[in-house]
């Protein structure tokens, strides 16, 4: 349609983090369409996401649960975010976060960049396009 475009959920890519966690990517492509990347994250109790970093701002939007932020900047600090909270993470800040322990969290996330790059601290392994790699992973 001119004007306007349309993502449906059902319709959307979906990655694989293994049996903890998924993301559905509802805006932005491999051919860098969009000058914004946008994903829904759904995480099991208790999903751990290893400190990395973004070249560029990143938005999280709590929509269903909470989570712990780790923020790496003089030293670690730490932030509870409930059902309805925002972290703006600065670009090049080291974060990392832990979802609640006893119920599902589902994340929005805002990347300001028409392609998605992620530096993880060493050790973590990640596909071409630097979605991380869980050992009970299947590649979507």
């Amino acid at each position: 349609m001119i004007g306007f475009t349309v993502r449906r959920l059902a319709e959307a890519e979906y990655v694989s983090y293994g049996s903890q966690s998924d993301l559905r990517v509802l805006v932005g492509d491999d051919q860098k369409s969009s000058p914004i990347r946008v994903a829904l994250q759904t995480c099991q109790p208790a999903y751990d996401v290893p400190f990395h970093s973004h070249p560029y701002t990143e938005y999280l939007i709590v929509l269903e649960g909470s989570a712990e932020f780790r923020i790496e900047v003089d030293g670690i600090q730490k932030v509870e975010l409930q059902k309805g909270d925002t972290v703006e993470l600065q670009a090049n800040v080291w974060h990392a976060f832990s979802t609640s322990a006893t119920e599902v969290t589902c994340l929005l996330g805002i990347h300001i960049s028409s392609e998605r790059i992620v530096n993880y601290k060493g050790g973590v392994k990640t596909d071409s396009r630097g979605f991380r790699i869980e050992p009970d992973v299947a590649l979507a």
